[in-house]
């Protein structure tokens, strides 16, 4: 079975109300790329990933007028795909919802919430002390997390989706302010993954096999505000010292890493500068999962061998979005 994560940059505007694809020379969201152009390369990107199910980061917005499971329903058609049902759990008023398009044929799939005393309901609110002074803080998820129950044969899985808060200091108006900013964001950020670790140790605990998937904002080293909090996101996540731990082997190559070549997820375009890469996209899993033959890839298109000499894929993921898929390929 094939199970991957992609976080496909504004995929919101290339669909209008009714769910259709808008296939005209207008710009999309994306740096000099038409949304003919971006729609036709993700179209390419889907077909050659052949995913029996996709956890779709920035996917379209569902709102009074707009339907998320519509559009990627369309979607699916239009390029003659086989995942052709798509399901989402809690949206947003950010316009880029979390959704599993999957194939119907090979798995099954529904919402399936959980509320733990431990940690409450993803759209609801988590108190959390993040300023150090005593008084509990209401944590929230813009992006609550996809908590889907997964039937592949008679094989039960767990997914949990992730959009995990971003750390960049948007709207800072100086060196200050960006810094405090970047902080209070990390803070946010930190707090979300521990909410999310709460979730992992509840599904451990009752023997779940258990895939956690998404772009977290984050990873080990990232930055230098790091050194502030001790631990990143991710390790957050992952667990730490004797507890049950998830498993993803490019989070593993980068622990504790401060020099020396890196995976990247993702390649973002800086004006005037060089291309900036970064490790943000993950598929973690579960001890009883890594038994069952896990290989994970991440298709970018300079770094992964067979999209690098395929022209077409290197070029089509390269429009598509500013991040690459992240494939586990498993056996169930």
């Amino acid at each position: 079975m094939r199970i991957a994560t992609y976080n496909i940059e504004w995929f919101n505007t290339l669909f209008d109300n009714d769910g259709a694809l808008i296939g005209d020379d207008s710009w999309s969201s994306r740096w000099n790329v038409t949304k003919a152009q971006q729609a036709a390369a993700l179209g390419a990107v889907f077909a050659a990933l052949d995913a029996d199910a996709v956890m779709i980061i920035e996917a379209p917005d569902t709102s009074p007028n707009r339907s998320t499971v519509r559009a990627l329903e369309f979607f699916a058609a239009h390029f003659g795909l086989r995942t052709t049902k798509a399901l989402t759990g809690f949206t947003n008023d950010t316009q880029q919802e979390i959704a599993l398009l999957y194939d119907p044929s090979v798995v099954q799939a529904v919402h399936d919430p959980v509320d733990d005393p431990q940690s409450p309901r993803f759209d609801r609110d988590f108190a959390m002390d993040l300023d150090v002074d005593a008084a509990p803080d209401p944590v929230r998820w813009s992006k609550p997390p996809l908590e889907v129950a997964l039937t592949v044969g008679g094989t039960k899985l767990r997914l949990i989706g992730v959009h995990a808060k971003s750390k960049a200091p948007h709207g800072a108006r100086s060196d200050a302010e960006a810094i405090r900013i970047s902080i209070e964001n990390r803070r946010k950020q930190l707090a979300q993954c521990i909410w999310l670790r709460k979730r992992v140790e509840h599904h451990l605990g009752r023997g779940d096999d258990l895939i956690v998937l998404g772009d977290f904002n984050d990873g080990p080293g990232l930055d230098e505000y790091e050194k502030l909090f001790g631990l990143s996101g991710i390790e957050i996540v992952l667990g730490e010292g004797d507890g049950p731990r998830l498993f993803d082997p490019h989070a593993r190559m980068v622990l504790g890493r401060r020099v020396g070549a890196t995976p990247a997820t993702a390649r973002f375009r800086r004006k005037g500068q060089p291309y900036l890469q970064a490790l943000l996209d993950y598929v973690m899993i579960s001890p009883g999962l890594m038994k069952k033959s896990p290989s994970w890839q991440i298709w970018h298109p300079f770094d992964h061998p067979e999209c690098y000499e395929n022209k077409a894929l290197r070029a089509a993921l390269l429009q598509a979005s500013d991040h690459f898929p992240v494939v586990l390929d498993i056996r169930l």
